[in-house]
């Protein structure tokens, strides 16, 4: 048999990652879902009461899980637009809701002393309440798993689980998920596989290189060039600062154009400008590729997410880069 000529070799490898990435669509749905299940995590060891909402596939097969940490005053509704795309790809998405920084910090306070409540709760105490109700939310996870007559049971691959979080949730997915330096932790999580993490900050004590460049998992970060909040302190140079102290393997920044803080969140913020509706769009193809890349092994969804595929949802002036 006569040899192949190499440009006809190679036409047709790029002919079929071309046909790959046109092919691969992480807008597109691919499962039927549930309708949503309010459940509760008890933490005996704490006496503390962790509520979720989990939407997961119809199909019986266990699936990758995606928890979700909402952000200061926030709750388990949040962010419902990633909830139900993530379920809608194949995902369980278990969204917590973290007690003394949920929307129970304000709802009942009067206007005028929300900001201060809200100051409040953003404290070191309930930072690390956040992070052991994720260890606490993964042991239960493990039980439900194989708990007869329980509504996951059966239904968890608890071997490929994300982590995400949005603003005091990021902070909450990056002391679980790498980040070192933070009170009362040995190290990573390492029942997390990969995160993904909207509007991240850089530590104000120690450098970004100390907190952030040990970190193995794969991280994709998020932010936008109007990314501030009123509580925090964290600017756009503290959250662009993450992405440049990691080690490079799987790690991925998108910046918006014009992306506020409530860029990430189903509504537009207290007086911040209206969202530019592709953002949604973007954020939900560049992490749905991200799972599929890190937890289902999907190739095609990696050829588009380290290719050409996520320039096919982003505006002009946004921003992508990686470190494979």
């Amino acid at each position: 048999m006569r040899p192949v000529p190499v440009v006809i070799m190679l036409a047709v490898a790029s002919f079929a990652s071309a046909a790959a990435v046109q092919a691969y669509d992480p807008l597109a749905k691919s499962a039927d879902v549930l309708p949503p299940a309010p459940l509760s995590v008890a933490d005996q060891k704490r006496d503390r009461s962790i509520p979720l909402l989990v939407s997961l596939p119809k199909d019986l097969a266990p699936a990758p899980v995606v928890l979700f940490s909402h952000g200061l005053g926030g709750s388990r509704e949040g962010c419902r637009y990633l909830r139900e795309h993530w379920a809608g790809r194949g995902y369980v998405a278990v969204f917590l809701q973290h007690p003394g920084s949920d929307a129970s910090v304000w709802r009942d306070v009067p206007q005028r002393q929300r900001l201060r409540a809200m100051k409040q709760a953003a404290s070191m105490e309930n930072m690390q309440a956040r992070v052991d109700d994720v260890a606490a939310v993964l042991d239960a996870l493990a039980e439900w798993q194989q708990q007869a007559g329980h509504p996951l049971a059966g239904r968890l691959d608890l071997d490929h689980v994300g982590m995400s979080g949005h603003s005091f949730g990021a902070r909450t997915t990056q002391a679980v998920a790498g980040q070192t330096g933070w009170p009362a932790r040995d190290g990573p999580d390492s029942r997390i596989d990969a995160a993904v993490i909207f509007s991240p900050s850089a530590p104000r004590l120690r450098s970004a290189k100390a907190a952030f460049g040990s970190v193995t998992i794969p991280w994709l970060l998020m932010t936008g060039t109007d990314d501030v909040a009123p509580i925090g302190g964290a600017t756009v140079a503290s959250r662009l600062a993450v992405f440049p102290a990691l080690p490079a393997g799987g790690k991925f920044e998108l910046v918006l154009a014009d992306g506020t803080h409530a860029a990430f969140t189903d509504h537009d913020g207290l007086r911040q400008k209206p969202r530019n509706p592709n953002h949604h769009r973007a954020i939900k193809a560049i992490s749905t590729a991200f799972w599929d890349t890190y937890l289902k092994g999907d190739a095609e969804a990696k050829i588009w997410l380290t290719g050409d595929g996520p320039r096919e949802v982003l505006e002009p002036a946004d921003q992508w880069q990686s470190k494979e």
